[in-house]
Order: C-alpha cells, then sequence, then structure tokens
C-alpha cells in the first residue's frame, strides 16, 4: 500500500467494507479529524503492510522489505516494525475475538482500517512490551491518521482492551478446551486446527497440538544453505557468523542481520531455505539409501554420471537450484518446469551460480510435459494449502479455506500420475508438500499406484541420523514444534 511520509491514507476509510450507517464508522473524505498527530514511522509501516495483506491479498514478507524503505527504517525499528505486523497477523482470529468483545460489536461491522489499527494495538497491549498507555495514545493516533471519526471508538476499545492481561483475555474469549476454543486462543481457522489434529495422529504424535500450534505462532529463524559443490558450509557459517543446523549438513542458521548482505548470498552459493526444504531436496539426492539392492554401505548419495532429473513445480527455485548443484557434482543434468513466467524468471535466478549446462529451466505446465527421455530422479513440490509454513507466512492461514481442497487434491493427483509416467525404469519420485493434511500427503501416495520406498532410510544418509528418528514410515513428515522446520511431508515413490 502506498502511503505519505505523514501517515496520512490514500485510500477511502471504508476500507471496501459496505456496512452502511455504522456507528463508529469511517468518514466520508474531506470530513477527517484534522488535529494533527505525529505517527510513529515503525507502526505505520506495520500498518501498511497489514493494511495491504488485508485488503490487496498482498503478502507481508513481499511487501515488508520496501515498505521499510519506503518509511527509512532500519535495526530495531524495522525489527519492531517487523515483529508488530507478523503478530498482529498471526493473532488476527484472537484480536478480532477481543476486539469484537471490547468493542461490543463483531469486528466485521467495523471499517477494516480501524480493524487493522486495532489488531496492532491489541498485539502491543497483550503480546509485546509496550506500555499499556503507550499502546493505548499510538494507537488511537493512528486511527485518527487514517479513519479520523473512528478515533473516539479506538480510544475505547483499547482502553477496555488494556483493562485486561492476555491470560485474563483469554479465560474470557477462548475458554474451555473446544476446538473453536482452540482455535481462537491459537488464532488458526477452526478447519486448521482439526486438519492438523488429524494429521498429527495419523503420525503417531496424538496430544502434540498444542505444540505444533504455539510452534506455528512462534517466528521461525531464518536459515542459509550452502549449496553443494558451490560452497562449503563451513564458509558459509564464517560470513554468515551463525551456526550449524540440527539436520540438514548444508544449513546454517543466522541470529540476526539481513540475509542479502551476505557474499555467498548474493553470489548465488547459498541462499535462504528453510531446514524442511533442504531435507526434502537433500532425500531425492540420497535415494538410493531407500532402493532395496542399490543401497551400498554408508553411500546413499551415488549418482551415476549422466542421470536426467527433473524439478516439475520448480517456482521459486530453492530446492531446483540445490539439485542442479548436487547434480552438477555428480555430472547429472536437471530440468526445471514453472508454469508461470515471473516464477519462472525466480528460477533462472535462482540458478545463476550453477555452471552453464547443467540446469535448464522451461516455462511449462508439468500435467502435460512430455521430454524426449524419461527421467531417472523427479522431484514433484506440488502445490498445496501450505499450511505447513505457517510460522513463515502468517497470513497463510487466513486465505484458505477447506473448499480449497478439492481443487488441490485435484491438482496434486493429476500431477503425481504424471510423474510416474515420466519415470525411468528404476527412477525415484520424490512427492513432497509444504502441507501435512492428510488429504494432500497419504491420501494422494495411496491413490498414485505408485510404489512406496522407506523415505526414512534416504533422510537419514542424508541428516547422518538413524531411521527410527523419522517416524514410522514409509514417509517422513517433519514438524515445527518436533523437528523446528516446516510441516513438510516427504515420501519417494518408484514405477510398481
Amino acid at each position: 500500500m502506498a502511503a505519505n511520509a505523514q501517515g496520512g491514507s490514500r485510500r477511502p476509510s471504508s476500507g471496501g467494507r459496505s456496512d452502511g450507517g455504522r456507528q463508529g464508522g469511517g468518514a466520508p473524505r474531506g470530513e477527517r479529524d484534522q488535529r494533527p498527530a505525529r505517527i510513529d514511522p515503525a507502526r505505520r509501516a506495520a500498518y501498511d503492510v497489514t493494511y495491504a495483506v488485508e485488503t490487496e491479498d498482498g503478502y507481508a514478507n513481499l511487501l515488508m522489505p520496501g515498505i521499510l524503505k519506503q518509511h527509512r527504517l532500519s535495526g530495531r525499528d524495522a525489527g519492531f516494525a517487523t515483529e508488530l505486523a507478523y503478530g498482529a497477523l498471526r493473532g488476527r482470529g484472537l484480536y478480532d475475538a477481543i476486539i469484537a468483545d471490547a468493542a461490543k460489536r463483531r469486528t466485521d461491522t467495523l471499517d477494516i482500517d480501524l480493524v487493522v489499527a486495532l489488531r496492532l494495538g491489541v498485539h502491543q497491549a497483550l503480546a509485546m512490551r509496550v506500555p499499556a498507555h503507550a499502546a493505548v495514545s499510538e494507537t488511537v493516533d493512528l486511527v485518527r491518521s487514517v479513519n479520523g471519526r473512528a478515533a473516539g471508538l479506538a480510544n475505547a476499545v483499547m482502553r477496555r482492551v488494556t483493562e485486561r492481561d492476555l491470560d485474563t483475555w483469554l479465560a474470557r474469549v477462548a475458554p474451555g478446551t473446544s476446538r473453536e476454543s482452540q482455535a481462537i486462543r491459537h488464532s488458526h481457522p477452526a478447519w486448521v486446527v482439526g486438519e492438523l489434529e488429524h494429521a498429527l495422529t495419523a503420525d503417531g504424535r496424538p496430544g502434540e497440538l498444542t505444540q505444533l500450534l504455539e510452534a506455528d505462532n512462534a517466528p521461525a529463524s531464518v536459515t542459509l544453505v550452502a549449496r553443494p559443490g558451490l560452497i562449503d558450509r563451513d564458509a558459509l557459517l564464517e560470513q554468515a557468523d551463525g551456526a550449524a543446523t540440527v539436520y540438514s549438513p548444508l544449513g546454517v542458521s543466522l541470529s540476526g542481520g539481513a540475509p542479502g548482505d551476505i557474499e555467498a548470498v548474493g553470489e548465488g552459493t547459498a541462499a535462504v531455505q528453510d531446514e524442511g526444504s533442504q531435507i526434502a531436496a537433500l532425500a531425492l539426492v540420497h535415494a538410493d539409501a531407500a532402493i532395496p539392492g542399490r543401497a551400498d554401505a554408508g553411500v546413499g548419495s551415488r549418482i551415476d554420471p549422466g542421470e536426467r532429473w527433473l524439478d516439475m513445480c520448480a517456482g521459486p527455485g530453492g530446492k531446483a537450484a540445490l539439485l542442479a548443484a548436487a547434480a552438477s557434482e555428480g555430472m547429472a543434468s536437471l530440468e526445471a518446469l514453472e508454469l508461470h513466467e515471473h516464477r519462472a524468471a525466480l528460477v533462472r535466478r535462482s540458478l545463476k551460480a550453477i555452471p552453464e549446462g547443467v540446469a535448464t529451466v522451461h516455462r511449462a505446465d508439468a500435467r502435460t510435459w512430455e521430454p524426449s527421455e524419461p527421467y531417472d530422479r523427479i522431484l514433484l513440490d506440488a502445490p498445496c494449502t501450505g499450511l505447513g509454513a505457517l510460522r513463515r507466512r502468517p497470513e497463510a492461514r487466513w486465505r484458505r479455506s477447506i473448499d480449497d481442497l478439492d481443487d488441490l487434491v485435484d491438482l496434486q493427483h493429476a500431477l503425481i500420475a504424471h510423474a510416474g509416467s515420466l519415470l525411468a525404469e528404476g527412477g525415484v519420485l520424490a512427492y513432497v508438500t509444504c502441507s501435512p493434511v492428510l488429504a494432500e500427503t497419504l491420501d494422494v501416495v495411496r491413490d498414485s499406484g505408485l510404489a512406496v520406498l522407506d523415505t526414512r532410510l534416504a533422510v537419514a544418509s542424508a541428516t547422518g541420523t538413524q531411521p527410527t528418528e523419522w517416524g514410522h514410515g514409509p514417509h517422513v513428515q517433519l514438524w515445527p514444534h518436533a523437528h523446528g522446520t516446516d510441516a513438510m511431508f516427504i515420501q519417494l515413490l518408484t514405477r510398481a
């Protein structure tokens, strides 16, 4: 969202809501309260991000860098704005329940600019170390700058909010242990809570729902990957001043700073990539460890020269670049498919450090791709609900509905069916989703007609661990609360 430096919104206060003659609603243009207010740039930046997410279907991680630059924020101020925006987006479900109670009105009867500002205020008051008086006054000034006639209502709501602490509010708006209360308490849609609970139970983790929901609401650390053959992890550790990841032999966890300032990231020999994403790609590299009769003792990453690899849904390119780097070391080649040109461009950019001739990017529909020869290894990182990455994408939980599953599952079935037809004899397919939802994971695999391999063996080979650390198999399901990664599902398959 574009905004001027003084904090004045260029958008009408209705924010797209059409609630008629609301009490405390938005003012017509030209009827704003003219009282001057100095708006804190960090809070205004957080507002601009969350407002654009709400009204323009923006993505916080894409919006944040530009808006921080627009407001000339860096260091602690940028960190405050980021924590405030992401926290308000994650906490939307809980904060809306608190706002509705304090306002004595449903939030969908209030102007969206008022609601967005109040969410920021509630997050400051209940989840950040901001004094109550500052949370109230800063929120009222922010509302006055974007929706002047609602300033009085904002003041009343924020004063009521600050009369109670978080635990008291939780007991008031989310009592008991019902799914609905869990959903409000941990700020997840109720249908998502249900799907996550089913997935945990199926993975042998009943009773871990609260830990998972809490992990979804904890900011994820930034993780880098040292792309094999391009940079050694020790060298990346020195550049990044980070710590080695627990599982991935290529990962570096950052303690702070901007990843783009790291030399290796700028050169493309390293990149930001979640540890779970790294493990998913490495499982395919180490696929031999899961194939009966082909696994040499201690060697699960054997690559035969001339192997042909395919990444079917490659955008934005993180896994493609890791695979291409590994393919280059083993004298194999990679083709990467991406349906949308802007994402194909991201894939090409991610491959900039890969030696010439190793990887080729095609703008193509993976469901109809017909190569000249079959492939020895295929990665199908299927489009999915993305409910495994809620730590990183705070708005994702509110973007999806259970109705989205039908279309996504149909697409996943079509993709895996075609992937199976592209496999060479003895070839391996890695079916991966950034979602633990059973309809997108085990159900798709079961209906594929492909033979399952014990993926735990490949993951253990890739990470230097024991297969028993990765569940009961034959799949591997990663979890934020258990592994500190996104909730990646990984299943290696071959033709029956």
